[in-house]
């Protein structure tokens, strides 16, 4: 199987600071976690994916197009979730919100109004539709946050640490949801169970990857780096 997301030898330098030294990465697995003490390169990483950063060496490949060159393209086959939710919501109501990610789709009313209510259904939200969006829990807002990512049908999921402002219950909410997903997945986070059952895990050190294996073996290196 051809890597979906390919890191080639990257190196993205921000001023005087270099963010990623050198990482190599192909990665064709469904669910991918990356962990990493703050400042390792993380986030920077996860925004290579869809052209939200761009490597100053080296290249990032996603669904076999290079991003410097084709980030518009990519950006309608990977959908990408903020650490915060609120960042996202842009329309007053719960269903108003996700139709706006359809505005540029051309679909009919009719068409629009389905979509919206399905992927409504299939998250929880469906009685929430009417509702203001910023009123919503912590919790409901990244299920909206999701939502209104979803029903573009992304080929490729991103998600930039997506518990760190929710409780137990949503935590594990979103880990049932991520094991159901039929996309690919990239996980940037510092919840380590919720990596647990991924396929690969990569651990980021000072902007290199000093660990790439099954979930035990990265966070367990990942461990002994933080202690």
């Amino acid at each position: 199987m051809a890597a979906a997301i390919d890191f080639a030898e990257v190196r993205v330098r921000f001023g005087e600071r270099e963010v990623l030294r050198g990482v190599t990465a192909a990665l064709t697995e469904r669910r991918v976690g990356v962990v990493g003490a703050n400042g390792s390169g993380k986030s920077t990483l996860a925004r290579l994916v869809n052209g939200l950063a761009v490597p100053t060496s080296g290249s990032v490949t996603v669904l076999g197009l290079d991003t410097r060159r084709h980030a518009a393209k990519i950006r309608r086959g990977v959908g990408f979730l903020f650490t915060d939710p609120d960042a996202q919501i842009v329309m007053p109501t719960v269903a108003e919100d996700v139709a706006f990610s359809l505005r540029r789709k051309g679909l009919a009313a009719a068409e629009t109004d389905r979509r919206v209510h399905e992927v409504l259904e299939r998250y929880g939200l469906a009685g929430h539709a009417d509702h203001p969006a910023h009123h919503l829990s912590g919790g409901q807002k990244q299920l909206l946050a999701l939502c209104s990512i979803m029903v573009l049908e992304p080929e490729i999921l991103v998600m930039d640490e997506p518990t760190t402002l929710l409780d137990l219950r949503h935590s594990r909410q979103v880990a049932a949801l991520l094991r159901d997903l039929p996309q690919q997945v990239l996980v940037v986070t510092h919840d380590l169970p919720l990596l647990e059952d991924f396929d690969r895990v990569l651990v980021l050190d000072e902007g290199r990857v000093v660990a790439d294996g099954t979930p035990r073996e990265a966070i367990g290196h990942y461990r002994k780096l933080m202690a």
